[in-house]
């Protein structure tokens, strides 16, 4: 798999882990300069954010970019539901993560479909994101 499609993938998995990693993989990828010694970083520190908790702040700012997806197709009752959520949102009570996996398989965004992040949220929730 190239670079590309790796973060693509790691992408807000990555934010949700830690904003200042995800900005410096930002910097690494600047001008599709990519290298085997940046693949290895980038590998590096995807494994050391295998055990990172999420925070408050680095959550909202995840679900605020994803939620760029869909603020232009939801309905007002999801957009209100949305706020509601990001309100009330604690790391250790995230309903909005399950609630942009429903989005997600509403609104088949295939970007976020392949997303890390909403696949481990579809999977600890037992959600398909997939209409088969």
């Amino acid at each position: 798999m190239n670079w590309q499609k790796i973060w693509a993938v790691n992408k807000y998995w990555l934010m949700s882990k830690s904003q200042q990693q995800y900005d410096h993989i930002r910097l690494l990828a600047k001008n599709n300069q990519w290298t085997p010694q940046k693949s290895q970083e980038l590998d590096k520190i995807l494994d050391s954010l295998g055990s990172v908790s999420p925070t408050r702040k680095t959550l909202v700012t995840t679900y605020q970019h994803i939620w760029g997806y869909f603020k232009k197709k939801c309905t007002d009752e999801e957009l209100h539901q949305y706020l509601k959520l990001l309100d009330e949102l604690q790391p250790d009570n995230d309903s909005l993560g399950p609630f942009l996996v429903q989005l997600t398989a509403k609104y088949q965004i295939d970007y976020l479909q392949k997303s890390r992040l909403i696949i481990e949220l579809n999977e600890r929730e037992g959600q398909s994101i997939s209409k088969n």
